[in-house]
């Protein structure tokens, strides 16, 4: 919705300014200065980057047009699928194998499915667990790998912004390109004889192309570049979430607290309080059946604290 109020602003104020001043929409409709403009963008974006780049660009830009308001709750099932998955790891390789190895067939994740269908999350998370079931790591040393991930990741999902926001720098250089090809033609047509009128429609039609490039730099590429950024920055807050939970439980530290290191990167906006991760996980543990809270239970031994009491 918000997407859909700048784009009526944008248009309102430039072309009813155009309006109120006595302009003529006809008189921007040059269909060959948009082939040359946005055909040459389109060469460039083509030509400058790589079929998995184009193919992301394509997916953030679908995701930045059709962005839903589901922040809140996509955090609510990715802190309670991370508490669940670290209750599994407690029992054991193989109660985690039955569901990192087939997520999507997993009974665990199928009552997630915002993450479900988030398949750049999903595979950091079930690569991760494996990782940890793989053998001995301690959290100095996860934290190093996780880091390096989530630095390779930000680089290849950032590429399409950037591209992007190269083109929307580029517009006005083709819109100055379309122009000159427009003037090129009616000095030609000056050569041959023709009116006054005729040369001044000309002209004013290859000013349009100037008009058109900065227009689509500025009221269109650069705004849809900085909403891929900040979206791309949502994206990346829940790997960060991840990395946390898995490293502070990898430090010995009970899911509960594992799981509200995590939650205290999730943005403001939409970060839930301590009460309401409290109330979930309680919830997903039977509602209180019985007399221990979450609360309580964060208070529990790490894993092999009890093996040394007894000792």
């Amino acid at each position: 919705m918000q997407s859909l109020v700048g784009i009526l602003i944008i248009l309102g104020c430039v072309f009813g300014g155009f309006m109120i001043h006595g302009g003529s929409f006809g008189v921007l409709w040059q269909p060959v200065e948009l082939l040359i403009i946005c055909g040459a963008a389109l060469g460039a974006i083509v030509l400058g980057n790589p079929k998995h780049v184009l193919s992301e660009m394509l997916h953030q830009l679908k995701g930045v047009l059709r962005r839903h308001n589901d922040g809140q709750e996509f955090q609510r099932q990715l802190l309670l699928l991370m508490y669940e998955l670290l209750q599994a790891a407690a029992g054991g390789l193989k109660a985690l194998d039955a569901h990192v190895e087939a997520p999507h067939e997993s009974v665990l994740f199928q009552r997630y499915p915002l993450i479900l269908n988030n398949p750049k999350l999903l595979h950091f998370i079930v690569d991760n667990f494996r990782l940890m079931a793989m053998g001995k790591i301690n959290a100095h040393e996860l934290e190093g790998v996780l880091d390096q991930e989530l630095e390779a990741i930000h680089d290849e999902l950032a590429q399409p912004a950037k591209s992007l926001h190269k083109i929307a720098e580029a517009m006005p250089g083709f819109g100055i390109l379309a122009a000159v090809l427009g003037i090129v033609m009616a000095m030609n047509h000056v050569a041959e004889g023709a009116g006054s009128g005729e040369i001044a429609l000309m002209v004013g039609a290859a000013m349009v192309g100037t008009f058109i490039g900065i227009f689509f730099c500025y009221g269109v590429l650069d705004p849809l570049s900085n909403m891929m950024k900040q979206q791309l920055h949502e994206e990346l807050a829940s790997f960060e979430s991840v990395k946390v939970v898995l490293v502070t439980h990898v430090s010995g530290k009970p899911p509960l607290l594992a799981i509200d290191a995590g939650r205290r990167l999730v943005q403001l906006n939409i970060k839930p309080s301590f009460a309401q991760l409290e109330g979930w996980i309680d919830a997903l543990n039977g509602g209180g059946k019985d007399d221990e809270t979450p609360r309580r239970r964060a208070t529990d031994r790490a894993p092999g604290e009890g093996d040394r009491r007894a000792a």
